[in-house]
């Protein structure tokens, strides 16, 4: 009884965890945007960031899990290079190009799309069950349908600008000449969301594939390190090959590069996979997706606070 009572305990601390997940990831992707809008490679970003992971990940690992960490056969290796492989190199490379040429609202829009895919896939792989007769089927679907229309009107639709609440700019001047300018082409904009939404179908499938991955090796935080380590090493053999003729992209600053780099990889990927990864084991992949919409709620209003325009739909042109 008692540690059926403890287990409850845990599952409603995922409520929680969840919340804050949300805004961990509205955090890093105002800050990534920022970054990016002042020069900084998506693709030496990622590595930078995973490496950032890598560093606060591993003495946390030696130290807590140096005595009872399980085995680990070749096979689960394999698999765990298969995932880091989908969640973090082509996840990240895709929802950071598409973050370039959008902004951080339609990127946290997008997001949306995650339980719908998840679901979807879940379905696919008889993880859940739906029943179209009934009241929570019928619920389902139609939230899915709304879900799906809702990706359409954020790629198609040219919305209205809303003023931001703050007219400073804070994270990015507009003095800057590595700035992007505020309007980019029709092309790229849709581009650019239709490349999130394939990283948000990545994303599902890693967050898919985690539940899976714990119930063969239990212990998260070895888990998450291991996969932030061959991502690392995934990551930084394609900034290689994209940046190989611009050296000078993998320069660093005392600016809001380096604080997105330091940030995105402590936070935003070291605490926030470790956290996800705890979450989907105790509610599972779905549950964890369904949060998502939160965070475009908290990215509409710090990119406002911060003086970004925010824009209903994509840009008028």
């Amino acid at each position: 009884m008692q540690i059926k009572g403890e287990e409850r305990r845990m599952k409603k601390k995922a409520y929680g965890v969840a919340m804050v997940i949300q805004v961990i990831m509205a955090s890093t992707v105002i800050l990534s945007k920022a970054a990016f809008d002042r020069g900084l490679s998506p693709f030496v970003y990622i590595f930078y960031r995973l490496a950032a992971a890598s560093l606060f990940l591993t003495p946390l690992a030696i130290l807590l899990e140096r005595r009872s960490a399980p085995p680990m056969s070749f096979r689960l290796l394999a698999k765990m290079f298969l995932y880091a492989l989908l969640g973090n190199t082509v996840s990240l490379s895709l929802y950071n190009v598409s973050l370039k040429y959008t902004s951080a609202a339609v990127a946290s829009a997008m997001s949306n799309s995650i339980p719908v895919i998840t679901f979807f896939l879940s379905l696919l792989m008889r993880m859940e069950v739906i029943k179209l007769r009934s009241s929570s089927g019928m619920a389902k679907t139609a939230g899915i349908t709304l879900c799906l229309a809702g990706a359409l009107v954020i790629a198609l639709y040219a919305g209205r600008s809303l003023s931001p609440l703050s007219r400073h700019r804070v994270l990015a001047g507009h003095g800057d000449k590595r700035q992007v300018s505020e309007h980019v082409s029709r092309g790229m904009w849709i581009t650019g969301t239709f490349l999130m939404l394939l990283a948000c179908v990545a994303w599902a499938l890693w967050i898919i594939f985690q539940g899976m991955l714990l119930k063969e090796y239990p212990n998260k935080l070895l888990a998450t390190l291991i996969q932030c380590l061959f991502g690392m090493i995934q990551s930084c053999v394609v900034a290689v090959v994209v940046e190989r003729d611009r050296p000078s992209r993998w320069k660093l600053g005392l600016d809001v590069s380096l604080l997105a780099v330091v940030y995105s990889g402590i936070v935003g990927t070291g605490v926030c996979l470790y956290l996800q990864t705890w979450c989907v084991g105790m509610k599972g992949p779905v549950f964890l997706a369904m949060w998502n919409p939160l965070s475009l709620l908290l990215t509409v209003l710090c990119s406002s606070l911060l003086g970004e325009t925010v824009h209903l739909g994509r840009q008028a042109f």
